[in-house]
């Protein structure tokens, strides 16, 4: 690739991992990246995939104060978040990706705002004394993790609003939930991705160093935003992925 172009993607990479670790989405800036810097939609997708493990080991690093008392829940879902997203990666490498690619604004679009309406929705939770059912928690995450290992745009926004729905209420604590279960999840799809895809080794390595300092930037900068100021600002770069998306199929 040319010298810009990894310089471009670095600098990106920096920018993408701050928003996807500060709670919003990475593929927000480094999936278009990808494709401005010449590199076809599949191949962007997995490229990203694997350069995005960036943002999430370094998220990880950083994630410690936000998730004292959590280690059960971590155990807990972990598994569930893996395999999901194993299933989807395996979807991606066997399956045209046509269909799929037609609802992911949508989705996207939905998570967001189920952000936005989070509160409302755990006021009346809350007035009704009842937890949401393992069995619906599990059901919900398998769903997004699958599409985070098919896709992934996005995916950040619709765990977060999993997570804030059913296991934390907590936005701060709800956001290094999903960095860390993202993470673990994105691991072996970037192996089978690395294995079996089409990845343009120089923009991962360029875009997966920007990623990293991002990542370990971004904890910082979540914790000195108001915390409705930052579920806005997630929602707002949802959906403004999602026309992104669906003006980009």
């Amino acid at each position: 690739m040319d010298p810009l172009d990894l310089v471009v993607l670095a600098v990106g990479g920096v920018v993408a991992g701050i928003i996807g670790t500060a709670g919003g989405i990475t593929s927000l800036v480094a999936y278009p990246l990808l494709l401005a810097v010449g590199i076809p939609p599949l191949t962007a997708n997995l490229t990203g995939s694997v350069a995005m493990l960036g943002s999430g080991i370094g998220s990880t690093l950083r994630a410690g104060p936000d998730l004292v008392g959590h280690r059960a829940t971590l155990r807990r879902w972990l598994p569930v978040a893996v395999a999901g997203s194993l299933v989807g990666a395996v979807l991606l490498l066997v399956t045209p990706a046509d269909l799929f690619s037609r609802i992911v604004p949508f989705l996207v679009a939905a998570g967001a705002l189920l952000l936005l309406v989070q509160p409302r929705i755990t006021s009346w939770n809350d007035r009704r004394r009842r937890q949401v059912g393992t069995g619906a928690t599990a059901a919900a995450m398998t769903g997004v993790m699958i599409y985070n290992g098919y896709f992934g745009a996005g995916s950040g926004v619709l765990m977060i609003a999993v997570l804030l729905l059913t296991l934390e209420p907590v936005l701060l604590s709800a956001n290094a939930l999903k960095n860390v279960l993202l993470v673990s999840a994105d691991l072996l799809p970037a192996v089978l991705f690395a294995i079996f895809g089409d990845v343009v080794w120089s923009a991962a390595a360029a875009l997966g160093a920007g990623t990293l300092a991002g990542g370990l930037i971004g904890p910082s900068v979540a914790r000195r935003i108001p915390r409705d100021t930052l579920r806005v600002l997630i929602a707002a770069s949802g959906f403004g992925l999602a026309v992104w998306l669906f003006l980009n199929p």
